[in-house]
């Protein structure tokens, strides 16, 4: 490559991670990481668990203290956002006029928070979590909130609703579908958590459409539901998903579709640009029979560091498709649920009982194709081996506690 060298657009995991991966891989040309944030990357998972907590203070969040990247010759540039992308001329132009050359461009823009579109939406009170700033400003709010309302049953949604309830305060959840995590989980899984946030105090209302949020002198008071219901609230935080930051590609005609369209080593449609990450939908084969066909989108951190690893070896000269198994965790409370594989809903279940905690397999068309952990750790390294290695296990097997599978991980 040239003294152009590779520009990063996004400082998250993702673009963290490629461009210190370079570095370990011995990649010489230059660096740019260009962030729309104020902070140097850092670690968003803890936000809402132990940073809201307060078991840990912002700066256990920063993935690299700020001399490591001049010690790496990686020059970080924030908080300034990308505009454009000029293919022909192989340059980025950023919102101050400046463009930047490249000879590689990496497109790790992330997700953003979904709107939510309801009338009182933009109600002091009502927040959002995705950054650092967002939490800083959530945390100010929940030090003088009695009444907390949150909107979505999905894992920051339960994250935040734990924290809350064990500070004290009222804790309401209401979710659209008529299960915790329905598009994440089995039933089983679902029903457990919802039983262990009832325990801790959490009400939740399931099965519940938004209608309005209601305010008084420009604060949030109250939320209308569809059957006309009102709970009260003077903190309400909304989950309800997120949406890929795919606008800068599709702008520049790179293949989109919920997403930036990557091949196996997550290349666009234009040779000069990858994508990794939120906002990268990409072939795998753990996605095989979900109906998105073998192509999907994840929001995970170990996605983010793994295409980040394989991405940054390929651009070493090292190629190699990325086929790493998909796996997430969440805490909530005091249980850790980790997930290994892609699962649907309509997947076959089979749940393996372990005295403390559980394990559901997940099955698709006979094979195995998930796992979800509650409290069982070693079930879940095991499940991530036999998922990697291809291998399986029938149901019966699964269901039986006294099944080794650990041994099956080891490829016996």
């Amino acid at each position: 490559m040239s003294a152009a060298g590779i520009i990063i657009v996004g400082a998250g995991q993702a673009g963290f991670q490629v461009a210190a991966s370079l570095r370990d891989a011995g990649f010489t040309d230059p660096i740019t990481l260009i962030g729309d944030e104020p902070n140097l990357p850092y670690q968003r998972p803890p936000l809402s668990k132990a940073y809201l907590a307060g078991k840990l203070d912002a700066a256990g969040l920063f993935l690299r203290a700020a001399g490591y990247y001049a010690d790496h010759r990686i020059e970080h540039r924030g908080p300034i956002s990308a505009v454009a992308i000029d293919r022909a001329a192989r340059s980025v132009r950023l919102e101050d006029g400046s463009a930047l050359p490249y000879d590689h461009l990496i497109i790790a823009t992330g997700s953003r928070n979904r709107a939510l579109k309801v009338e009182g939406a933009d109600l002091a009170g009502v927040h959002q979590l995705r950054s650092l700033a967002d939490a800083d400003v959530l945390q100010s709010g929940l030090s003088a909130a009695r009444s907390v309302v949150i909107v979505g049953a999905g894992f920051i949604g339960l994250e935040f609703a734990a924290v809350c309830a064990a500070r004290g305060l009222d804790v309401t959840v209401i979710e659209a579908a008529d299960r915790p995590m329905a598009r994440a989980v089995s039933t089983r899984t679902s029903a457990f958590f919802l039983a262990a946030h009832e325990k801790a105090g959490v009400r939740f209302v399931l099965g519940a459409g938004l209608a309005a949020i209601h305010g008084t002198d420009g604060r949030v008071s109250s939320l209308r539901l569809a059957d006309g219901s009102e709970l009260a609230a003077d903190l309400v935080l909304v989950g309800i998903g997120v949406v890929p930051n795919q606008e800068l590609a599709a702008e520049a005609g790179l293949d989109t579709a919920d997403g930036i369209v990557v091949d196996e080593v997550l290349a666009t449609s234009d040779t000069a640009i990858s994508a990794l990450g939120d906002c990268a939908r990409f072939p795998t084969r753990f996605a095989e029979g979900l109906s998105g066909g073998n192509r999907v989108r994840i929001e995970s951190v170990q996605n983010a560091i793994d295409q980040g690893r394989c991405l940054a070896a390929r651009l070493a000269g090292r190629a190699a498709s990325y086929d790493a198994v998909p796996w997430f965790w969440s805490d909530q409370g005091p249980h850790k649920l980790q997930i290994a594989g892609l699962a649907a809903p309509s997947d076959l279940t089979v749940v393996r009982d372990a005295g403390s905690g559980f394990s559901a397999f997940r099955y698709r068309e006979g094979r195995l194709c998930a796992v979800e952990s509650v409290d069982r750790a070693a079930d879940h390294m095991a499940a991530r081996r036999i998922l990697t290695l291809g291998l399986t296990l029938s149901p019966d097997q699964a269901a039986d506690a006294g099944f080794d599978l650990k041994a099956l991980a080891k490829g016996g």
